[in-house]
């Protein structure tokens, strides 16, 4: 056997070559490696991206998270609604502002949240919903503008949806406080790093204070005003700064977005066109209302399906092809099921249960995606 059919196939792999290693030195060589110049350029061309007025970059999608919710007005007391149906990152900012999450069940299509339940568990404690754009696939934006009458704020989680859309528009372009998310398994990444994208420039202002310790000016301000400028300190603020190093990366890699989205789409196409006949099998949803953008692959073993879920996990393994299981809910984890009365979700956990992920990034040969197609077909057919 060779070795190219002995060789393990990973579940996801950043799409890095020689232009960020060259941006990279060039931001060594310059002297200015924390946050400067670099993470301006950066804010600006994704914020134009993705169709916002302003963006704020962060250390990471969390902690663009837990800074929309402070900007959101959300405090100890207040609830948030969110799905339990994805990474715990989601509820644990919540849980950072001293708010309590409240865990919305799932649309079993789409493996979004479901609005109608996230809208019956609105309470006079409600400050925020944060709707999760769940693996690139945009949730139903318009189904929350009766939360949105009340004033209660929405707040996107689209750690996964760089270019998803709803309704023809990007992500990120609806007018609401928008998270994003730059890790390894990412459409496009930075190693670490998120952002913070909204239309309100003051918003946007009090951000990137509040990302900085509170500091009435940056770093790079203070450098381009080439006097004596004292800043002040109004406010409690975090160090959630981006550095000119990953901007650097991000600039390079986002100059590579529409080759990787493309290819990501005729990946998940090549994937559709050999599962669509499996009757036991459920595939992604492709809903009218918005265009997949797949940072993930995901398929649900469904119940006449004879197989049980970590069978095929186990048999893909043996087969040496990377693979992950469904979302583990959050409201099951011991963190959440200690502090939060319990509160079954019938669709989250039966959707995770039965849900496996598969690779998918740009670099996925097309003999690797055939060696995942015909494990997965195998193993099925035992």
């Amino acid at each position: 056997m060779s070795m190219a059919t002995t060789r393990d196939i990973p579940f996801a792999r950043p799409d890095f070559d020689d232009r960020e290693a060259r941006a990279v030195s060039d931001v060594l060589a310059s002297g200015w490696v924390s946050q400067g110049p670099q993470v301006v350029r950066f804010e600006q061309m994704f914020a134009e991206r993705i169709g916002a007025r302003a963006g704020v970059a962060t250390t990471s999608c969390t902690t663009a998270l837990h800074l929309a919710l402070i900007l959101a007005g959300v405090g100890p007391g207040d609830e948030v609604i969110c799905p339990s149906y994805t990474f715990i990152a989601t509820a644990n900012a919540i849980v950072y502002t001293g708010a309590t999450p409240v865990f919305a069940d799932i649309d079993p299509a789409t493996w979004n949240v479901d609005p109608a339940d996230a809208l019956r568990r609105v309470t006079p404690r409600t400050k925020a919903i944060m709707v999760v754009h769940q693996v690139g696939l945009a949730a139903d934006l318009e189904r929350f503008r009766e939360a949105r009458a009340k004033g209660i704020a929405l707040v996107e989680d689209a750690a996964c949806a760089i270019g998803s859309t709803y309704r023809g528009r990007p992500i990120g372009s609806y007018g609401n406080l928008t998270c994003w998310s730059f890790h390894p398994r990412k459409t496009i990444s930075m190693g670490e790093g998120g952002i913070l994208t909204t239309d309100d420039l003051a918003v946007a202002e009090r951000a990137r204070q509040l990302r900085s310790f509170g500091a009435s000016v940056s770093d790079h301000a203070r450098h381009q005003a080439k006097g004596i400028v004292y800043e002040e300190y109004r406010e409690l603020g975090y160090n959630y700064r981006m550095t000119d190093l990953q901007a650097a990366i991000g600039i390079e890699q986002l100059a590579k977005l529409d080759r990787l989205l493309a290819r990501r789409q005729e990946i998940a196409r090549r994937y559709d066109e050999a599962f669509s006949w499996l009757t036991a099998v459920q595939l992604p949803a492709r809903p009218a209302y918005a265009q997949h953008a797949f940072q993930s692959y995901g398929i649900r073993l469904l119940p006449e399906c004879r197989l049980d879920r970590d069978e095929l996990l186990g048999g893909l393994v043996d087969a040496g092809i990377s693979c992950r299981r469904g979302i583990p809910p959050i409201h099951l984890e011991p963190l959440y099921r200690d502090r939060l009365p319990s509160a079954p979700l019938p669709v989250t956990e039966e959707v995770a249960a039965r849900s496996v992920f598969l690779p998918i990034f740009a670099s996925l040969a097309d003999d690797d995606q055939n060696r995942i197609i015909e494990a997965v077909l195998s193993i099925l057919a035992r």
